[in-house]
């Protein structure tokens, strides 16, 4: 059987993608901004006109090529860390758009976003869950059934440097925001993501890898039951 295929929009480095691919997924990725990091197939595009015009540019592919779509439109529009102005006149909301477009395709599809983004009956997930040293709280709306992750903080003891001028002590998770401050806490950050292939600003907008593997499991069962439904029955004796 051969890997389904996967739409990545919004693509940025490929933090998501990785999570996919590792859950048996080959990942097409679609951003408006170069990616040279990205790990797999990579198109220049705008991810929402890519969707509209599948198959007219854009190197000739076709819907009926892909399996699934996961969209991660950006998130400074819904972000406690953007100022409210910024919110308001800086970043579109895309996230009303990008749902419209995906349930016209009619395939299973994911949307990615911060806490506060306006998402349909979300999953969240925690890092704390997966055992990184982070909160990192993200939603997950889909048009199939996705289990969610409780948070799992009580493991997660103070030791590692805030970011909080507020704080006083130490962070018990490492903060991935904002630009790297000291000797050593790129490191940190890379190794709390499960990412390690970014720069440091690519980081800060990535989701890890694990968050992704996990939904594509679930994704690829959901497909795998699909097929199965699909598939003419065999008679006794075949």
């Amino acid at each position: 059987m051969s890997r389904p295929r996967l739409l990545d929009l919004f693509c940025g480095a490929g933090g998501a993608a990785v999570g996919y691919h590792r859950a048996g997924f080959d990942v097409v990725g679609v951003d408006n901004r170069p990616q040279p990091h990205y790990p797999f197939q990579f198109v220049k595009a705008d991810a929402l006109l890519f969707v509209e015009g599948l198959g007219a540019h854009w190197g000739g592919w076709e819907l009926e090529e892909f399996d699934a779509i996961h969209a991660s439109p950006p998130c400074q529009a819904y972000s406690s860390l953007t100022g409210r102005w910024a919110r308001q006149h800086l970043h579109p909301d895309l996230v009303a758009m990008t749902r419209e477009l995906l349930q016209a395709t009619g395939l299973p599809y994911v949307i990615e976003n911060v806490e506060g983004a306006p998402l349909e009956n979300p999953a969240r997930l925690c890092g704390s869950w997966f055992g990184l040293d982070l909160h990192r709280h993200r939603l997950f709306e889909t048009n199939w059934p996705l289990m969610s992750t409780p948070c799992s903080h009580h493991w997660q003891r103070p030791r590692f440097r805030s970011l909080d001028k507020r704080q006083k002590g130490l962070a018990a998770v490492v903060g991935v925001h904002g630009h790297v401050n000291y000797a050593g806490e790129r490191e940190l950050r890379e190794q709390a993501m499960g990412i390690d292939w970014m720069t440091p600003a690519e980081l800060v907008e990535a989701i890890p890898p694990a968050y992704t593997e996990l939904i594509g499991h679930q994704l690829m069962q959901m497909l795998e039951a699909q097929s199965l439904r699909r598939s003419p029955g065999k008679g006794a004796g075949d």
